[in-house]
């Protein structure tokens, strides 16, 4: 199994980062334009919707941490997303996993390099810098 790792320090409180992790509308913000929910369940749309991820939140503790499980995707299947928060000075520093892929493919290797960029959006939508999610409806939100 292989994870992905990352980390950064956020200048927001840990009551601010979290529901930006742990709501639709939190993703919404920096993630996904394309965001819904239902019966537990939130679902990502990429490319008008060409590629879809379903994700269950399977645990959370508000303002410390946020687990999804991701239940659709050919290898994100089975993959979990986690966020822990951790109050650090005036700010937050925030870990990141996403574990349990099955494997180093290209794709796992490409998404390494997605998710460093979208901790950036994270952290600018936290401080309220935000330019919106990284994946626009249509396409990349650059």
């Amino acid at each position: 199994m292989s994870d992905i790792r990352h980390a950064i320090q956020i200048e927001a409180s840990p009551e601010q980062v979290y529901p930006l992790v742990a709501t639709a509308n939190g993703l919404r913000q920096w993630w996904a334009e394309d965001v819904t929910e239902s019966e537990g369940t939130v679902s990502l749309g990429f490319f008008n919707r060409t590629t879809i991820y379903r994700l269950r939140l399977r645990s959370q503790q508000p303002k410390a941490s946020a687990e999804w499980v991701c239940e659709s995707g050919e290898q994100w299947k089975d993959t979990r997303i986690a966020f822990e928060m951790e109050a650090r000075g005036k700010g937050t520093f925030l870990r990141f996993t996403h574990g349990d892929w099955s494997d180093d493919t290209e794709y796992f290797y490409c998404c390494t390099t997605t998710w460093g960029t979208l901790m950036f959006r994270l952290k600018a939508a936290a401080e309220g810098q935000g330019r919106g999610p990284l994946f626009a409806t249509v396409g990349m939100g650059y």
